[in-house]
């Protein structure tokens, strides 16, 4: 499965940029983002936005 990881602005919570992964790199990417303190939203690859 793949899913998207969206980084988030700080201020307003918008999507600054996006990136699509395997399910095996997500756990990596959200332990990078806690480390440096980075907001995301992780979904599934392909869903629409509400």
């Amino acid at each position: 499965m793949r899913f998207e990881i969206l980084r988030l602005d700080d201020v307003d919570g918008t999507a600054v940029d996006s990136t699509v992964v395997d399910a095996a790199s997500v756990n990596r990417i959200v332990q990078q983002a806690a480390a440096m303190g980075q907001r995301i939203l992780i979904r599934p690859a392909g869903t629409a936005s509400s």
